[in-house]
């Protein structure tokens, strides 16, 4: 995977039931660094804990988080390192979130991979103006 012009940042975790919650927790901080006050933390939170639930499953070592930053939005990029089936409910789960704009798992030889990118503009309140 190839990201360029924007801020990044990887995570690197063994794959263990406490994987899902350090890496949403250590997530959550590097991408508050990136000034997004509108980033709905939560979603970032759960998208992450959802790809890296998945990538334990997949029965690897290690899983890495990527991170990146572009515009008014985050990319959160999940690898197991192991070549897997894809889990299209995780997707379903992430893709629920309500400021993701969309998601993906591909498999290269890296491993299998699960991003979304999520939108950190800040959103409208109240009634549309006519």
């Amino acid at each position: 995977m190839i990201v360029r012009n924007r801020r990044t940042a990887a995570l690197t975790l063994r794959a263990d039931e406490w994987a899902a919650k350090k890496a949403a927790r250590q997530a959550v901080e590097t991408v508050r660094g990136w000034d997004h006050p509108a980033l709905a933390v939560a979603d970032l939170a759960a998208a992450v804990e959802h790809f890296v639930e998945a990538a334990v499953a997949d029965g690897g070592k290690r899983i890495s988080v990527h991170l990146g930053d572009q515009e008014q939005k985050v990319l959160v990029a999940v690898l197991s390192h192991l070549c897997a089936a894809p889990d299209e409910a995780v997707l379903g789960r992430v893709a629920t979130l309500a400021t993701v704009d969309s998601v993906g798992t591909d498999s290269a030889e890296d491993g299998r991979r699960m991003w979304a990118v999520l939108d950190t503009a800040p959103r409208r309140t109240g009634r549309p103006t006519v």
